[in-house]
């Protein structure tokens, strides 16, 4: 038994795209915590000990590969900083937060040049502009989501990634441009639907087509260089941001699982890039929010 399971896990984990997303996505739902599979290691090690089984020992070693290959090196130092890096800070600072001016000085304390925030509720909006204004003067806020910067910004627009089933008033993603010392790049902050987990298996079909959505302005992003910092309520290893991970790369080092704060399972707060390198990401102490932000080094080319 200790064997087969190790052969199954191994297979879930080198495999996991085969494993079809219909019915109740299980695909996805597999994919959003498919690092914690490597927990199954020591499990499977303990009963192959008890049991005395050379053969569930031997074929221990297929997961352990095959979780290596896929997560081993998120545990590697980040590159050395090099003069054209950017630093950036994505948060989703909670519409409940009862410390934005806090979380504000929390997040600026990082010292990045970049700010994204999702959430911003009218009443706390004043409080972040407030005290970020002293180091970041320039920033862009289009319905629920903002970027603050240390250069200027223009051209600042909304994106429609609202899927077709919501009616209500919806405004979570918003595009600009930034006048950075070693050219433009096109800057990108996005809140997709959330998901749940249902006795029927995972709710996201209004995320996924947000990210298809929001993909398609990616793809048809005239500038080179592209930076998209977003709450995206889905790993990297998800699906279900096939649309995005398909058209830009993710950070090569660091876990950084962001949420929840209380208990991180999982990072769904991104840093993604095109036509340049995200080199490391990393969780930064808890705010007032139900997410750990998380800051990002990235390597202009």
């Amino acid at each position: 038994m200790p064997a087969a399971c190790a052969v199954l896990t191994a297979g879930l984990l080198a495999f996991h795209r085969v494993v079809p997303n219909s019915p109740g996505r299980l695909g996805s739902l597999l994919e959003a915590f498919l690092p914690w599979l490597g927990l199954v290691v020591p499990v499977l090690l303990g009963q192959a000990l008890l049991r005395r089984s050379a053969t569930a020992l031997v074929a221990l070693l297929l997961p352990v590969a095959a979780w290596t290959y896929l997560f081993g090196g998120l545990f590697l130092p980040g590159a050395t900083s090099g003069q054209h890096d950017l630093v950036v800070v994505q948060h989703n600072v909670s519409d409940q937060n009862t410390d934005p001016a806090g979380t504000a000085r929390a997040l600026a304390d990082a010292g990045p040049d970049l700010i994204a925030l999702q959430e911003l509720v009218p009443p706390a909006l004043p409080v972040y502009q407030k005290a970020l204004a002293p180091g970041y003067p320039y920033h862009a806020v289009r319905g629920t989501v903002g970027l603050w910067s240390k250069h200027p910004l223009t051209d600042a627009r909304p994106l429609d990634i609202k899927p077709r089933g919501i009616v209500e008033p919806w405004s979570r993603g918003l595009r600009t441009v930034v006048h950075t010392p070693h050219g433009e790049i096109a800057a990108y902050v996005a809140h997709l639907p959330s998901v749940r987990i249902r006795a029927s298996g995972l709710a996201s079909s209004w995320r996924d087509e947000s990210a298809g959505l929001l993909g398609r302005a990616v793809a048809a992003e005239q500038l080179r260089t592209v930076i998209l910092l977003g709450d995206l309520n889905g790993t990297v290893d998800d699906r279900g941001l096939a649309p995005l991970t398909s058209r830009m790369n993710v950070a090569g080092r660091g876990f950084a699982f962001s949420f929840p704060a209380a208990f991180p399972l999982a990072r769904i707060d991104q840093v993604m890039a095109r036509s340049a390198t995200v080199t490391h990401i990393r969780t930064l102490p808890t705010t007032g929010s139900d997410h750990l932000p998380v800051a990002a080094r990235i390597a202009l080319p």
